[in-house]
């Protein structure tokens, strides 16, 4: 199994300090690498890297916001100078914004575009800088299944991840050469405390999810491990510029009437 080992490998998770970022940077540390989570949040940090602590994991937080430019390339040299190299990066911070597209303000369309698209491209640029140095690097895009399905009230966050599977295929034509891999997971609709007041049941999104999804229920965090060491590891040496959707076969099928079983 040595192909998935990530022993001695630095692993940065923008955003791992709760929800699915952590279930990613939980994964990985659990495969040997040391985590440098990033977040904007002290109380969320600090909650986070006991919890990593607490599970023997190695794990320090830096707090900044991956959109700011000048603030971002501080932090990475100060990682690097502390840490090491990034040899994984995982752009998994992000919002959402939910609003009907003819009410939304342009403001904050520009916000989350510019947390869920620019910001990756920020990060990207910058780990590879070192990447390239080094002739090696992985680079995991947190998409979506808005990177191919439009949903009322979510035109600026699907664009955003539209964009980013875009970004996620280009970043992978030009680093390849430099056995960087760029990739990205889709994740479908996972059981997490944000998602919790809908889960119940008889709610009618609920009821819509677990039918809408082949494997008849929402995803566990915990659904994401595979995915995230494989694309984090030597095993996808060459993997390059694809989207891994992990959403129980939504996107595989159109769907099945209300009253089929």
């Amino acid at each position: 199994m040595n192909l998935f080992d990530l022993s001695g490998k630095n692993a940065m998770i923008t955003g791992g300090t709760h929800g699915l970022g952590m279930a990613i940077a939980e994964a990985l540390a659990q495969a040997g690498a040391q985590l440098i989570i990033t977040g904007t949040t002290p109380s969320k940090m600090e909650d986070a890297i006991a919890y990593y602590q607490s599970k023997g994991y190695q794990a320090k937080g830096y707090l900044f916001d991956v959109t700011n430019e000048e603030d971002a390339a501080r932090n990475v040299e100060l990682i690097s100078n502390e840490i090491g190299n990034i040899d994984i990066l995982v752009n998994n911070a992000g919002i959402i914004m939910r609003e009907p597209a003819i009410s939304m303000a342009v403001s904050d369309f520009r916000k989350v575009v510019d947390v869920d698209l620019v910001g990756p491209f920020i990060m990207a640029q910058l780990v590879a800088r070192q990447m390239i140095e080094r002739r090696e690097g992985k680079i995991i895009n947190i998409c979506s299944m808005m990177s191919e399905l439009g949903r009322n009230t979510v035109s600026a966050y699907a664009a955003a991840k539209g964009g980013l599977k875009m970004l996620t295929r280009n970043l992978a034509t030009e680093w390849a050469k430099y056995n960087i891999q760029v990739n990205g997971i889709g994740p479908g609709y996972f059981a997490t405390s944000q998602t919790a007041p809908i889960r119940v049941d008889g709610h009618p999104f609920n009821e819509f999810i677990i039918n809408r999804t082949p494997a008849a229920r929402w995803g566990d965090p915990e659904d994401l491990a595979g995915t995230a060491i494989f694309l984090a590891s030597k095993a996808s040496n060459f993997v390059n510029g694809q989207i891994v959707y992990v959403d129980g076969g939504i996107l595989a099928t159109i769907g099945k009437p209300s009253n089929e079983q």
